[in-house]
């Protein structure tokens, strides 16, 4: 199986690959577009701001290839919120709009930004990246921006407000938190990724 990481430049990109590795994977870090389209599994990592990724994905004419792609894909935190239509973040910038909802930053009232540690996930239907997960599990989370509930959101989370923990729009999953820091139930979900 081809399982692609997309090179983002940002911190996470080694732990993802080891998370998966650790599964019995082997997985490749590139930016380059030829490799990308052949992919059997796709992942968008991300940490840093929106628009650092996507000026990366411009500067690799990635942005059309990944709009493309009909294996699965699977965003992760800032790689989640690239499937958007728009960010909230440094006056507003446009993403891919694979997924046409905007992110916003968190309303988090009294709690500090970035909303950082373990929060529960909870959902209500079963999904091929929730088997074998329990709603209410916790995961791993660093962000400050977050798609509100929409018609993608397949499960929640809250941090004085509730948003979308996962989203999916056919073949495009994201999830708001980290699951190569989310220990055993972090381990699950990538396996799941994996075995659709």
């Amino acid at each position: 199986m081809n399982i692609i990481i997309l090179n983002t430049q940002c911190a996470n990109l080694l732990s993802i690959k080891l998370s998966i590795e650790h599964l019995g994977y082997n997985a490749i870090i590139t930016n380059d577009p030829n490799i990308i389209s052949t992919a059997d599994k796709l992942l968008l990592p991300g940490v840093g701001s929106a628009s650092e990724i996507m000026q990366q994905l411009y500067k690799n004419q990635l942005n059309e290839v990944i709009k493309k792609m009909t294996c699965p894909v699977l965003g992760i935190c800032l790689g989640m919120q690239v499937l958007s239509s728009f960010s909230d973040e440094s006056y507003g910038i446009d993403m891919l709009d694979i997924i046409s909802v905007p992110v916003l930053l968190l309303d988090s009232h009294d709690l500090p930004l970035p909303h950082t540690g373990w929060n529960q996930v909870h959902f209500d239907k079963n999904n091929v990246l929730l088997k074998g997960i329990q709603t209410g599990s916790w995961f791993y989370y660093l962000h400050s921006y977050a798609y509100p509930i929409n018609k993608y959101t397949i499960a929640t989370s809250c941090y004085n407000v509730h948003f979308s923990a996962i989203v999916q729009k056919n073949n495009f999953f994201g999830v708001q938190f980290h699951p190569e820091k989310s220990g055993a139930m972090g381990s699950k979900l990538l396996s799941n990724f994996l075995e659709i």
